[in-house]
């Protein structure tokens, strides 16, 4: 049954519940932390420690309500943790409270606890060396059952003080009295509905339930008739909501010189107790946990107040107790509930996670960039102690890979990268777009009179004098019409990159071309790498080649006094990559933030268009592909020189 329900729109994903859940009952499926019914414990961590309210307890309020006008009698059977609760009232006024909504009989769930105590003392007190659980703690036995199956054997035969309680009610005023237990405990709704126990108490409501049931009936705890428990009394077994109070109740102590006796409470340290146990390395005869810091600590608690405050109030009202409780009539009420069967079995309920490969741990350790155990940094911030744990609950579809902080901050800080290089990608892309519109209107505007010019130009020359000032002036004329005419060529293909036309190619002989293509100066060295790379791959042959020919031609023009060109290609699964790379001048900080803008260049004034690498960016874009720069410009820094890198994919079509 589901004890604990998500809210979703509260539920903000920060995984509070799953690092709390000791059960690790708690899936992470879409970006909701939702609880696993067959794993849950029903113990109430997560409903604890959720600060937006995403997790609740199931409420029984209005079955509660139901069973109250439905004219059976009914016995309201209170947690002996009520007094760190309501400790802002006196208990008979609690009680009134109680008798206003309709309840016949009002009792101490404390005195079926002082049964319980009397039965772990003669569990103890004979001669065998048989080691136990106690069972006082639903929650605890749920563990054992779904997360230690082995260990169901060693859980004590003795049923819950809420049990106890209800068997004396019922065996007192019979079968036919319905029963309700009000307490902090939302396990105790999963333990009513066990098969061994589910006819003793009908009904299981928390006190933050009593309070919204109190307060729908405009119930005030000060407007009404004081009344007292019904009979049976108690007497130490009210100390059961504090940790080692029922030890205390038994009469047994926690002696840490034997270790017969071992107590241990809370989240944490119950899970630790349990395992060494289990173990074998915890030797104790009797191992009393608590899922909580005692029941005063529990997760149907409406109390603020802290731990010890809680059991400061439980002491209080038990001293208040004693010293006016009839001693004579408690023993003859226990002597008169002693045959009362107080005694239960256990199943097992295997929920234990299947142990994936170790090829699948490691390889979804891998994908959330954790390929060493170095890289493993048990951080937390998932929920699970380890990174093991958290892929191996990836591994049985309990958590998401994004739920690891460090591997969900880097993939965000990878797409802020990749976004902010495709926003620089788009504004040159459109930047380029601008620009070829306007060169083809200047292309096309100039390229006419640039012809005529050049061509009278050629004709005057020919009938100017050799040596004379006029042939010298119109050679001067010819030359620079003819570099106008480059330069509108240039602004032509500019304007033309815009299709590519893939085809399959050999990227080595691509490279090789572009080698070929353009003049080697003799001062410089020229060496290739290939490494082996498989060149195959889709691409448009002639527009690459315009690429490489252009860095090719820079890159020589930035070695004047000579040097050495490295022309590498390296490929990838998925890319094939280029490198020309020189020992020029080098390129400052400043400007390479330029070199790919039309029209800037930083050869000298009539040496470049400044469109070469503008066109090289269009073409490798086009192609889906990267181009970036690495250069260093100043000596001191190291050796000077530029090395350009060419991405792109090796499957050119998209499908």
């Amino acid at each position: 049954m589901a004890v604990v329900e998500t809210v979703p729109e509260r539920c903000r994903t920060c995984y509070t519940c799953v690092r709390e859940c000791p059960a690790k009952a708690i899936r992470i499926q879409d970006g909701q932390a939702r609880v696993i019914p067959e794993r849950c414990i029903a113990c109430g961590n997560c409903v604890r420690v959720c600060r937006q309210g995403a997790k609740r307890v199931v409420s029984a309020m209005d079955q509660v309500e139901a069973l109250l006008r439905s004219g059976a009698r009914v016995a309201a059977m209170v947690a002996p943790s009520f007094p760190a609760e309501f400790s802002e009232a006196d208990p008979e006024l609690l009680v009134g409270a109680l008798r206003r909504l309709g309840f016949d009989l009002v009792v101490e769930v404390a005195f079926g606890a002082d049964l319980i105590a009397s039965r772990y003392q003669e569990l103890l007190a004979g001669g065998s060396r048989e080691r136990y659980i106690a069972t006082t703690c639903p929650a605890i036995t749920r563990f054992v059952e779904k997360h230690h199956p082995e260990l169901v054997k060693k859980l004590a035969p003795i049923v819950s003080p809420m049990v106890a309680m209800a068997r004396v009610l019922h065996q007192e005023h019979g079968p036919d009295l319905r029963t309700v237990f009000i307490g902090p405990c939302p396990a105790k709704k999963m333990e009513a509905a066990d098969p061994a126990v589910a006819a003793d108490v009908d009904l299981v409501m928390t006190f933050r339930g009593l309070r919204e049931l109190l307060a729908r009936y405009q119930i005030r705890q000060w407007e009404v008739e004081r009344s007292g428990f019904d009979p049976p009394h108690p007497h130490l077994g009210a100390l059961f909501p504090v940790s080692g109070g029922m030890l205390q109740a038994a009469g047994l102590t926690e002696d840490l010189s034997t270790g017969e006796v071992v107590a241990a409470d809370g989240r944490a340290e119950f899970v630790d107790a349990i395992r060494e146990f289990e173990a074998g390395t915890l030797d104790s005869r009797l191992l009393e946990v608590l899922c909580c810091q005692g029941c005063v600590m529990g997760a149907g608690m409406t109390s603020r107040a802290p731990l010890f405050r809680r059991r400061a109030q439980v002491g209080h009202y038990v001293q208040r107790t004693v010293a006016r409780y009839d001693k004579q009539r408690w023993h003859r009420d226990m002597r008169r509930f002693a045959h009362v069967e107080l005694s239960r079995t256990f199943a097992p309920d295997d929920q234990r996670l299947s142990e994936p490969a170790e090829a699948q741990i490691a390889a979804i350790l891998a994908r959330m960039g954790k390929a060493t155990v170095q890289d493993e940094l048990d951080c937390g911030a998932c929920g699970y102690s380890t990174c093991r744990e958290h892929a191996i609950a990836i591994a049985n579809g309990l958590a998401e890979s994004e739920m690891c902080l460090p591997y969900t901050i880097e993939t965000l800080h990878r797409a802020l990268r990749e976004l902010a290089s495709t926003q620089e990608a788009l504004m040159q892309s459109e930047k380029l777009a601008s620009m070829g519109q306007l060169a083809a209107g200047i292309a096309h505007e100039v390229n006419n009179p640039l012809g005529i010019v050049l061509m009278y130009a050629h004709l005057l020359l020919d009938e100017a004098s050799d040596g004379s000032q006029a042939s010298e002036d119109l050679r001067l004329i010819a030359e620079q019409a003819d570099r106008c005419k480059k330069i509108v060529a240039g602004l032509l293909d500019f304007a033309r990159q815009n299709k590519v036309l893939h085809e399959e190619a050999d990227a080595r002989e691509l490279l090789m071309r572009a080698l070929r293509s353009v003049p080697q100066p003799e001062n410089v060295l020229v060496r290739t790498e290939t490494d082996g790379a498989d060149p195959a791959c889709e691409l448009d042959p002639d527009q690459v080649l315009q690429v490489l020919t252009n860095l090719i031609s820079n890159a020589y023009a930035a070695m004047p006094c000579g040097g050495t060109l490295v022309a590498r290609l390296g490929a990838d699964d998925e890319h094939v990559i280029f490198e020309i790379e020189d020992t020029g001048t080098g390129i400052t900080e400043e400007n390479q933030k330029k070199i790919f803008e039309p029209f800037f260049t930083t050869k000298k004034m009539g040496k470049g268009t400044g469109l070469g690498l503008a066109v090289a960016y269009g073409v490798v874009k086009m192609h889906r592909g990267d181009i970036s720069v690495r250069s260093n410009a100043d000596p001191e820094l190291g050796p000077t020189g530029t090395t350009f890198f060419v991405r792109i994919p090796r499957q050119g079509r998209m499908e």
